[in-house]
């Protein structure tokens, strides 16, 4: 499970503040996968680094009984001028996982050829997205966290990517963030609306997805 509570969290910017959650308690229960919801700039991906622990909140608590990844596909946590193996290396390590197991899962699944062993600045975009698409589903998280799933590669890579997910699933949760119906509705049970300084849960997809609309003054797909 993972515990917000009484968690306040605001940004500054040209119009004043920007409040993202004004002293607000809920949890993420096990066993329940969550698609977030809300308009842009409402500070989902900020709640997606809080609950990685790669943010930390303006005052309250969080509370992790669970091991909970970075977000899927983040590349913010490598180093630039480490190779694809340095840093894969670097993250089994952090995460107290075998290298060795690591680094063959990474080197089959990313597909990199020499290249892992080339620093990744040398890296295409995709290249990127391929190693931390790889990095990711190597290590086994209690929770996994995903801001916007991209398309990765051709759609030999991408249905990969979609076959190696699904089966963490079977013994995982999900946190998603997106703003694809489709995606959420694919991968998610519960959904929540992020908006007003608070995360509103409901019961089923459905529900947030009609509260959502809405809120947004728009009407059912």
């Amino acid at each position: 499970m993972i515990h917000f509570e009484n968690v306040a969290k605001r940004y500054r910017n040209r119009l004043g503040a920007k409040v993202i959650l004004d002293g607000a308690s809920f949890d993420f229960v096990e066993g329940r996968n969550v698609g977030i919801l809300g308009a842009n700039g409402a500070g989902k991906s900020t709640l997606i680094r809080m609950i990685a622990g790669s943010e930390s909140p303006d005052a309250g608590t969080i509370r992790r009984a669970a091991r909970v990844s970075f977000p899927l596909g983040f590349t913010g946590t490598f180093h630039p001028h480490l190779s694809g193996r340095q840093n894969a290396t670097f993250m089994a390590r952090v995460y107290g996982e075998s290298v060795r197991r690591v680094i063959d899962f990474v080197a089959d699944f990313a597909e990199l050829g020499h290249y892992f062993d080339l620093p990744i600045e040398t890296y295409s975009a995709g290249m990127n997205a391929k190693l931390a698409f790889g990095v990711s589903l190597a290590i086994d998280f209690d929770v996994y966290l995903i801001d916007e799933i991209t398309a990765v590669g051709d759609a030999r890579f991408r249905e990969k990517c979609a076959s190696a997910f699904r089966e963490r699933m079977t013994r995982c949760d999900i946190v998603m963030v997106s703003h694809s119906s489709a995606t959420i509705r694919a991968y998610c049970d519960v959904g929540a609306i992020l908006a007003d300084g608070q995360l509103r849960f409901f019961d089923t997809i459905d529900e947030a997805m009609r509260a959502y609309q809405r809120q947004m003054g728009t009407v059912d797909a």
